[in-house]
């Protein structure tokens, strides 16, 4: 059964919706926000409990204690998501879209969204190495799916 198109956000369990989330470890990657525009630029820093060749948290069950700001996505605050990218499975369900191919749910393996390039893997660099008034340098940008 594919839960995610059967269940809205709010009636999975919470190891469906643990499930959703596809690995590509963008939502570690710090993100600068324009004061002016409120728009939300990623940067190639990323938190320094990820692990980047899995792109999985060493600390994920303590990573609120570790990092405060560290967001604990829940489907009743989706609308605060907006700066999720638009590849995320949350977010292209939220927006009532399909998962995309290579969603391990889809696919089938957890590897796929590192084969299409998805992931951080290999292109980040952790936030123990980069002073934060250089995480402007740092800035990048998605290629459109």
């Amino acid at each position: 059964m594919s839960f995610w198109k059967e269940k809205t956000l709010g009636e999975m369990s919470q190891d469906e919706w643990e499930s959703l989330c596809d690995g590509c470890a963008r939502c570690c990657l710090h993100k600068l926000q324009d004061v002016d525009t409120e728009k939300v630029y990623y940067t190639s820093v990323a938190c320094q409990y990820l692990d980047q060749n899995s792109c999985q948290c060493e600390h994920y069950l303590q990573r609120h204690d570790l990092v405060p700001n560290c967001v604990m996505l829940t489907p009743a605050h989706m609308e605060e998501y907006a700066w999720l990218p638009d590849t995320c499975a949350y977010r292209l369900l939220h927006e009532g879209k399909e998962l995309f191919w290579w969603h391990h749910l889809v696919s089938g393996s957890m590897n796929t969204v590192h084969e299409a390039n998805i992931s951080v893997n290999g292109k980040c660099i952790s936030e123990s190495h980069v002073h934060p008034d250089d995480f402007e340098e740092k800035i990048i940008h998605w290629v459109e799916q």
